[in-house]
């Protein structure tokens, strides 16, 4: 192993971070190495000669072509949903190894690539799982179910300002300036959404941030982890299946399937309210998200041609102006769209 190789970043805040944590000895030089992945942390991988590991540092300015900034305190928050997550449902998440809430930076487990793929990844390739979506789907609701209604939970994750600045104004807010003669219903969707609190979300449930282990998903990069409504969780998600058909159009039946499958998984595991209330807020969320990442503050990076964006448009704005009641009518309304 070549020791030294030292990325660009505060690498010596985060080496003296592992030596206190006693995950490097003092007179070590381990090998750092950025990973991809995220626009809101700095994440390296680090390599000794007797282990390997994974140390995250929150930024305050995410990287995006706006000016999007967020409090590093997320950065316990995440922690703290890690550890929760992998109690209610073990193996749903990487191993925390040491947190300094200061520095704003902890240590996790590195899970290898070879036998732990990004579920991006495998989507973008066409291999759309419906039996791997469904136990995505219920390890989510499990850890809704776990944590609904716990006093102890809410009191640790108020995050009301946080989950604000990073989800609600930039992908909800944003977008409702973009579009004035809708304005006022999403405007209305984010401060309902603010004001419901049931269950401990993770807050950005997407395919880069879920791999697909051996045993199943393991859940990754929890920084806007909040005690509100456990329908945000449920319709970002789903927003990115619905999102993947025009990235990689040969895989819309299975994107289809998979999106079917996670919802009636999902939806197996409410038992704190009725089911029919927490799918008919996530089909309020779903066509708002999904407008959100061709015209909020994160776009994503493949709906880049006008005639894209303009589908999704069609879709999603008569839906935000008249929710729908059910998910598996947006579906619809996305394959009638995607079939003209």
């Amino acid at each position: 192993m070549e020791h030294g190789a030292i990325p660009e970043g505060p690498v010596p805040e985060i080496r003296a971070f592992v030596v206190r944590a006693g995950l490097v000895d003092a007179q070590e030089t381990p090998l750092f190495t950025p990973l991809t992945g995220g626009v809101a942390s700095d994440i390296w991988k680090v390599e000794t000669a007797t282990r390997v590991f994974v140390v995250k540092k929150a930024l305050a300015k995410l990287r995006v072509a706006q000016d999007w900034r967020a409090p590093v305190s997320r950065n316990a928050s995440e922690v703290d949903w890690l550890e929760t997550a992998s109690r209610v449902a073990p193996g749903s998440t990487p191993s925390i190894l040491a947190h300094d809430p200061e520095a704003g930076a902890f240590a996790m487990s590195f899970l290898e690539p070879s036998d732990h793929p990004v579920w991006k990844s495998e989507l973008r390739d066409g291999r759309a799982d419906p039996d791997f979506a469904a136990k995505l789907g219920r390890i989510i609701g499990t850890i809704h179910r776990a944590t609904a209604g716990d006093h102890d939970v809410a009191a640790r994750f108020a995050n009301d300002d946080l989950f604000h600045a990073i989800r609600l104004e930039p992908y909800i807010e944003a977008t409702a300036q973009v579009h004035p003669d809708i304005y006022a219903p999403l405007m209305a969707l984010s401060a309902d959404t603010l004001a419901t609190h049931r269950a401990l979300v993770h807050g950005d449930v997407s395919p880069k941030n879920i791999l697909v282990g051996p045993r199943g998903p393991v859940i990754l990069d929890a920084e806007c982890a909040w005690y509100g409504d456990p329908a945000f969780d449920l319709a970002f998600c789903l927003n990115h299946l619905l999102l993947k058909a025009l990235w990689t159009p040969s895989a819309r039946a299975g994107f289809d399937a998979c999106f079917r499958a996670l919802v009636k998984a999902y939806l197996a595991e409410v038992m704190w309210e009725p089911a029919v209330q927490v799918e008919a807020r996530a089909a309020r969320l779903l066509p708002a998200l999904f407008l959100a990442r061709v015209d909020g503050k994160s776009p994503v990076e493949y709906v880049t041609t006008t005639d894209a964006k303009d589908r999704v448009r069609r879709v999603a704005r008569p839906l935000i102006a008249q929710p729908a009641e059910t998910l598996t009518a947006i579906a619809d309304a996305w394959s009638r769209e995607l079939s003209d």
